[in-house]
């Protein structure tokens, strides 16, 4: 008998035949790019359906007023419309950074989300946390939907409290201040006064609501791990430093890059509802500046470049966390 593995008998085809005969078959039957897309929509076209909306909606309301982007590079006029108005360049940028509001309401924006990435990201943390540890479902619930509430009430409403809050006259906090033989201070006319009031309404209004996601991301991690804790004799202290936090890392991180990306996005609702000529040293950031330069001043294509420096900058903020991010951690968003 022989030892050839290609022996097949005496007019058999040999394994190499067989093989290639094979491949070419499978590369034959193989579909291509056209014709797997075209089976995918076949199989999932609801789905796609039900895209449709929210596609038409970025192209309508996203997407198409990029083209008015263009009017930071020109000298736009209402009257003679996008297209028509003439080229200038870069000169509006060179306006912006030589324009001494512009530079003070950049670094109010970078100091006052800078204190809001300090004190205010790691309050929904630590808020998760506790609501966590407490056995009690009757008080849970309750103090969460107490702190979920101010989320759901309008920001007019909250800079309304606010101002009543620290009202020289009859504000909650003079009234406090005087009981301890102190002068009533008008705070919202004090610009030192200013951060930390806009930075701790903003920790007020929306910590509790934003724990939520990390109260989702506590109920994911497995139940055994706790248990094994247990067995092991493991106190509830020890058990949140070195299971739960370990296992929401991940979300955190996500949530810290896109803390990062919106650093430049400092609230306008609230800043326009309590700051003042007086407190503009403190309280005037780019939104700000962008409203009154563009809507109270009508210089559209000044305004259009602010915004754009605005959008540039978070999207290299974004990308530089991301990226530092998967490198270290190998957590990111894409």
């Amino acid at each position: 008998m022989t030892n050839d593995p290609n022996f097949t008998g005496a007019s058999g085809p040999s394994t190499e035949e067989l093989i290639f005969d094979a491949t070419e078959a499978r590369r034959r039957r193989k579909p291509n790019t056209m014709q797997r897309v075209g089976d995918h929509l076949k199989r999932e076209w609801q789905l796609y359906l039900m895209l449709i909306p929210t596609i038409l909606w970025l192209a309508i309301f996203l997407y198409k007023p990029m083209y008015g982007l263009q009017i930071a590079f020109k000298d736009y006029s209402i009257f003679r419309g996008v297209a028509g108005s003439p080229w200038i360049g870069f000169e509006h940028f060179q306006t912006l950074f030589g324009n001494d509001q512009f530079l003070r309401a950049l670094r109010n924006t970078i100091i006052i989300s800078f204190y809001g990435l300090i004190f205010g990201f790691p309050m929904p943390i630590l808020l998760a946390l506790m609501f966590n540890e407490i056995l009690r479902q009757t008080f849970k619930k309750t103090a969460q939907t107490i702190v979920y509430l101010p989320h759901f009430v309008s920001s007019v409403i909250i800079a309304g409290i606010v101002i009543t809050a620290f009202s020289p006259s009859a504000g909650i906090v003079n009234t406090m201040l005087g009981w301890l033989g102190i002068e009533p201070i008008y705070f919202l006319t004090k610009p030192e006064w200013f951060r930390p009031i806009f930075v701790g309404t903003g920790i007020w209004q929306e910590a509790g609501f934003q724990s939520i996601v990390y109260l989702a991301a506590i109920a994911g991690v497995s139940p055994t791990l706790y248990e094994s804790a247990v067995v092991d004799g493991a106190s509830r202290w020890q058990m949140m430093w070195k299971i739960t936090l370990p296992s929401i890392l991940p979300t955190i991180i996500i949530m810290l890059i896109i803390r990062i990306g919106n650093m430049l996005e400092v609230s306008f609702e609230m800043i326009i509802l309590l700051y003042q000529p007086a407190t503009y040293e403190t309280a005037d950031v780019v939104n700000t500046f962008i409203y009154r330069q563009g809507i109270q001043g009508g210089q559209y294509d000044l305004a259009a470049a602010a915004g754009l420096f605005n959008a540039v900058v978070a999207f290299v903020l974004v990308m530089t966390a991301n990226t530092i991010s998967k490198r270290y951690s190998r957590t990111s968003l894409w």
